[in-house]
């Protein structure tokens, strides 16, 4: 089974990701970009939904078995290559020329809950799964344009508090605040869901491009301007 895949139902693209709980390697990366790249070209798809086979886990961030291992070998090379690439997935999907819609159906973490953030609508099941930024425990800062990315989708009084505190959030929470479209009872409901407001959409996708690189084009640029300054450093750890 393929890290990330992908299946059409109607107008929709819906993208699996299958690795239990999905923490972003190297792997996963090429994954998420390659299935991009593939529904592109497929024209007669109007929106995206992401989702998670495992029942737990929608994405609990940076795999840290894989991070550390490349750490203790000082393969500085490879984890700066992967932060480019993540730069380059969640760059993917804040441009992307039709919504892209998370569908969160288990614990979204760290890394998990900044891709969540760079998709343009969020759901979540409300039964089990919590929302949390958790680096301000585990002493690991935000590249400048994670918090960009954080901020288009969360109220910025709600951002101050889940960065600062770490605090794990339920679907309801999130609701609340305006994170999600709506905490849906359970997987079911969710998917159920999800896929119904997905399928609302087949607006032209020249137009839907033009309205995310203008909205997004700030976070573009931090990206592309200022992240390096905080990535390129990791040649001086020897």
């Amino acid at each position: 089974m393929a890290v990330v895949e992908w299946k059409k139902d109607e107008s929709v693209a819906v993208v699996v990701m299958n690795n239990t709980e999905n923490r972003h390697n190297p792997d996963f990366a090429a994954g998420m970009l390659q299935v991009f790249d593939e529904i592109e070209k497929e024209t007669d798809i109007f929106s995206v939904v992401i989702t998670s086979s495992d029942a737990k886990s929608w994405s609990q961030g940076i795999d840290l078995i894989w991070i550390t291992g490349a750490m203790e070998k000082k393969d500085f090379a490879s984890i700066k290559k992967f932060m480019y690439d993540m730069n380059d997935v969640f760059k993917r999907i804040l441009l992307f020329p039709m919504p892209v819609i998370a569908a969160m159906n288990g614990h979204t973490f760290g890394n998990g809950s900044i891709l969540a953030c760079s998709c343009d609508y969020r759901f979540m099941k409300a039964d089990r799964g919590f929302f949390c930024f958790p680096e301000v425990d585990v002493n690991i800062p935000f590249l400048p344009s994670m918090l960009q990315t954080i901020r288009k989708a969360i109220p910025y009084y709600k951002l101050e508090e889940l960065i600062f505190s770490g605090k794990r959030v339920g679907a309801k929470e999130l609701e609340e605040h305006h994170v999600l479209v709506k905490a849906c009872d359970d997987a079911e409901a969710l998917m159920r869901e999800s896929l119904a407001y997905a399928k609302t959409y087949r607006k032209g996708r020249p137009i839907f491009a033009q309205h995310k690189l203008r909205l997004h084009k700030h976070i573009i640029e931090v990206m592309e301007k200022e992240d390096p300054a905080y990535i390129e450093p990791l040649n001086l750890m020897v």
